[in-house]
């Protein structure tokens, strides 16, 4: 049947229900390009401002899957499962999750971005290792997911078509926030992508997407059940954004980071999250008594690491970039740290080169921030607090600017919230 793309609009823009029938053919349509942007646009509007119910949140996320091929990952000889994180300030979670994961027996087919504004991407952190690629075709995919069990990849052209077309369309038409539209988006892509268990972080706080806990939660249990009514077993935790994750943030410098924790050591707060999520995936996958942290102690997990970084060309014992130009910022005062905010020290180091403004901006792999101290630390005048790193001296004063203020010093340590807030299933 076909619809009139206007009529859809004005029964959402009315705060009707869209049928099962004519949000398939608006997906459909759109993306064959028999519906135009602008009439995309004012439906993505509508649906911001009204909302959808879950049956019709449902139907547009199943239409977004049938916009382009679903993964048979049959050949895969091991269960399956994946982590999707809404994103956020030195989230370099999914590097060492991944393999410590199939270091469990559980195969990770981990589909990632690349960054947009304050938060990084995981495709951009692993671009800093020397020959390491992105880009692999389905069959590489399996084959790479059935022999070292470990793949964090771009996801290809011809999965979920309609999200990618949409997305772009939102990002210039103030509509990302639609939490409707967020959760087909993600889901839409990790279930086409195959994979049997799925375990969603979801950040709140000041360097994260969701700012408020309610809207988080909204968020959050809008993807558990989407995952669950496609046959994928999903869990969500909801986890703090308010403080960067470690003491590193940019791509290289992550990277670093990321390798310290596979070999046992790294910052607690980075480990602590690697872990919670590693149980939770295995727990999913059907394997809940694997011990994620013995594979990080016993070296298993490294092995994983860099298997999977030889099968996609890199080479796990280059040398990373380093920044030409570093500035350190100290205490003024004696006290404790009391607060560093994430949104700010993301910002300046998207300011840096470390992120992009565009998606087709380039960014730089040894630009970023190197925290000194984190939240409850002791200081005295004159410590440092943080570093700032670039090639470009001249970024300097925009990183400056970006990050003043983002360590807040107190005469008192303050009381630290917990990294995972709560879990839905």
């Amino acid at each position: 049947m076909t619809y009139a793309a206007v009529d859809v609009i004005r029964t959402k823009r009315d705060g009707g229900v869209l049928s099962d029938g004519a949000i398939d053919w608006m997906v459909d349509a759109y993306t064959k390009g028999l519906v135009a942007d602008e009439q995309m646009s004012a439906l993505a509007m509508a649906i911001l401002l009204r909302g959808m119910t879950p049956a019709e949140i449902a139907r547009w996320t199943a239409a977004m899957i049938a916009s382009g091929e679903r993964l048979d990952l049959s050949a895969v000889d091991r269960p399956t499962a994946d982590k999707h994180s809404t994103g956020g300030v030195g989230d370099k979670i999914t590097l060492p999750l991944t393999p410590l994961v199939a270091a469990c027996g559980v195969a990770v087919p981990q589909l990632s971005g690349r960054g947009l504004g304050h938060t990084g991407g995981t495709l951009d952190k692993l671009e800093s290792i020397p020959g390491w690629r992105a880009q692999l075709d389905n069959a590489e995919f399996i084959a790479q997911l059935r022999d070292v069990g470990a793949v964090i990849c771009a996801a290809g052209e011809g999965l979920a078509p309609a999200d990618r077309k949409l997305y772009a369309l939102r990002d210039v038409t103030g509509t990302v926030e639609a939490i409707p539209l967020i959760a087909s988006s993600i889901m839409s892509k990790k279930i086409a992508e195959g994979t049997g268990a799925l375990v969603l972080d979801v950040k709140v706080g000041s360097g994260a997407f969701m700012k408020s806990l309610d809207d988080a939660r909204e968020l959050a249990r809008t993807m558990v059940d989407l995952g669950i009514a496609h046959g994928v077993r999903t869990v969500a935790l909801l986890t703090d954004m308010s403080t960067p994750l470690g003491l590193a943030i940019g791509n290289a410098v992550e990277v670093e980071e990321s390798v310290a924790v596979l070999a046992g050591g790294g910052p607690p707060d980075v480990v602590e999250l690697t872990l919670a999520l590693a149980r939770e995936m295995l727990d999913a996958a059907g394997r809940p008594d694997a011990d994620p942290a013995a594979a990080l102690a016993d070296g298993r997990a490294m092995d994983s690491w860099r298997a999977m970084i030889r099968a996609q060309g890199g080479d796990p014992d280059a040398v990373l970039p380093t920044a030409r130009e570093t500035h350190t910022v100290t205490a003024d005062a004696d006290g404790f740290v009391t607060s560093v905010d994430a949104y700010a020290i993301g910002v300046a180091a998207w300011r840096l080169g470390a992120g992009r403004a565009r998606k087709e901006d380039p960014v730089s792999a040894a630009a970023g921030v190197v925290l000194h101290r984190r939240p409850g630390d002791p200081v005295r005048a004159g410590d440092p607090l943080y570093q700032l790193r670039t090639d470009d001296p001249a970024r300097f004063g925009a990183a400056i600017e970006a990050a003043a203020g983002a360590v807040s010093v107190g005469s008192a340590p303050p009381t630290v919230a917990p990294l995972v807030i709560d879990r839905l299933a």
